[in-house]
């Protein structure tokens, strides 16, 4: 083709580039069929899109004649088309680029405050744990997966590709992880619901805790409950600190994070809820407190007073944390510890908090867990929903696919998620495991700020 088309050769050992390569082919179809005449749009869409099709379309038709390169040098091409083409490509290289190399995001709430801020633009990397293909190739461009006005699907499910990750490297502990939400394979699709309240919240709620009765409340009311099933790659977006990652013993307590039962250190812009005692009666300084300890003291959700002279709940980093008892400031910082056990796997076999949680194991590919009454509610979504089994739990024994079993191997990596606003964030403590094929990528850069104006001093820094 290439030699008939006289372009050079090489194109042919470009085609061996991941991704890249795809479009190389396109563009070796288009240049040969020019060659036979074929200068349309919808010639070249042919060509590109279904060369098995129209190939021996062209060669079985005894009108269609061979003319040659200096042919096709001779030809022109109308304004319009030249935009056209310019359009196509500017949409292919855009779509390229945001699947396999980088994507702009935004943070829309503020479960990852202080590191990250509302308003904050971010680019997140695709290529920090390995391109990953899309399970569903055929989509509108630029529209994750509602479109807008109509409020249906942007993509179809016709073409279905299984989890694939080319130069595929592990999610590190204390990446800020951009990922599909576990939680959102089945959406009330209502603008109040969403990932905001989930289809599993709303079933526990009428249920009464009880999942498996709300659900089937929830499912016989399609008027009030429109549901949506989605497949990995359309599912929201999320953004939150990987703190604990595949083979890891994990726990935290009283706040503090517990890895193989090492207690590990705070992310510095991470912030959480504190009872502070000052050392002397005296007022705080708005500007003091902001410039320092980056506190808003007319926030009540950041200081309020508790009726204590000299004591304050107080929403702190743990860089203000550290800075408050250096600077003598503070008499004593204590963990205002929430005791609300409202927390996954919503089982009454767990007592544990959202400042208390675990101990528990985090499942890694390969490894084998024994299955018991204790861990099967902590383990049992991800065996069937994320790893496609059917598994269930009869007096006591289970039944794997059909066969009795008391061991199961994981087939992927998983990681637990957290924003770094402890007690303002829906992480891994609401909805378990992140599975390693709905990690998307690696917040990377801020490239713009906006609250009110820009805010200067966040552009174009690295996400620690």
């Amino acid at each position: 083709m290439m030699e008939l088309a006289h372009r050079p050769k090489h194109w042919v050992f470009w085609q061996l580039i991941p991704v890249v390569g795809w479009f190389i082919s396109l563009g070796i179809f288009v240049e040969f069929v020019k060659t036979f005449g074929k200068y349309r749009l919808w010639e070249h869409a042919m060509a590109s899109l279904l060369p098995l099709i129209y190939f021996p379309m062209i060669g079985f038709d005894p009108k269609v004649k061979f003319l040659g390169p200096d042919q096709v040098h001779k030809h022109k091409k109308g304004t319009a088309r030249e935009w056209i083409d310019a359009g196509v490509f500017a949409i292919v290289a855009a779509t390229l680029i945001r699947t396999f190399v980088f994507e702009a995001y935004t943070i829309p709430t503020g479960s990852m405050e202080k590191t990250l801020l509302i308003n904050d633009f971010l680019f997140v990397s695709k290529f920090s744990y390995g391109p990953r293909i899309p399970n569903t190739p055929l989509s509108i461009p630029f529209v994750h997966n509602t479109m807008p006005i109509t409020n249906t699907n942007s993509y179809v499910e016709w073409i279905k590709i299984p989890y694939t990750r080319w130069f595929a490297t592990p999610v590190k502990r204390g990446d800020v992880v951009v990922f599909n939400f576990p939680a959102g394979d089945t959406v009330i699709n209502l603008p109040e619901f969403q990932s905001q309240v989930t289809y599993y919240d709303e079933a526990r709620r009428r249920g009464n805790g009880n999942l498996d009765s709300g659900r089937q409340l929830v499912l016989g009311d399609p008027d009030t409950y429109p549901l949506v099933i989605r497949p990995v790659d359309k599912k929201e977006n999320y953004i939150k600190r990987c703190v604990g990652i595949a083979g890891d013993t994990f726990q935290i307590k009283d706040q503090i994070i517990y890895i193989d039962g090492k207690a590990q250190p705070l992310p510095p812009e991470s912030q959480t809820n504190y009872l502070v005692e000052l050392k002397s009666n005296q007022a705080l300084d708005e500007a003091v407190m902001r410039e320092d300890y980056n506190l808003d003291i007319n926030n009540p959700e950041e200081v309020r007073p508790t009726g204590t002279p000299n004591q304050y709940y107080m929403l702190l980093t743990w860089a203000a944390h550290e800075k408050l008892l250096h600077n003598g400031l503070a008499k004593t910082i204590t963990p205002d510890i929430d005791a609300d056990q409202t927390v996954y796997p919503y089982s009454k076999s767990y007592t544990w908090t959202r400042d208390n949680y675990g101990p528990f194991w985090i499942p890694a590919k390969g490894k084998s867990l024994t299955l018991t009454a204790e861990n099967y509610p902590m383990y049992e979504r991800a065996i069937r929903v994320y790893e496609g089994n059917s598994l269930e739990m009869k007096d006591g024994k289970f039944i794997l696919n059909g066969q009795p079993a008391t061991q199961y191997t994981f087939k992927m990596n998983y990681y637990w998620m957290m924003g770094d606003n402890r007690h303002g964030s829906q992480d891994s403590r609401y909805w378990g495991f992140v599975p390693e094929d709905h990690v998307v990528g690696e917040a990377w850069l801020i490239w713009m700020s906006w609250n009110k104006g820009v805010r200067w001093g966040r552009l174009f820094k690295k996400i620690r």
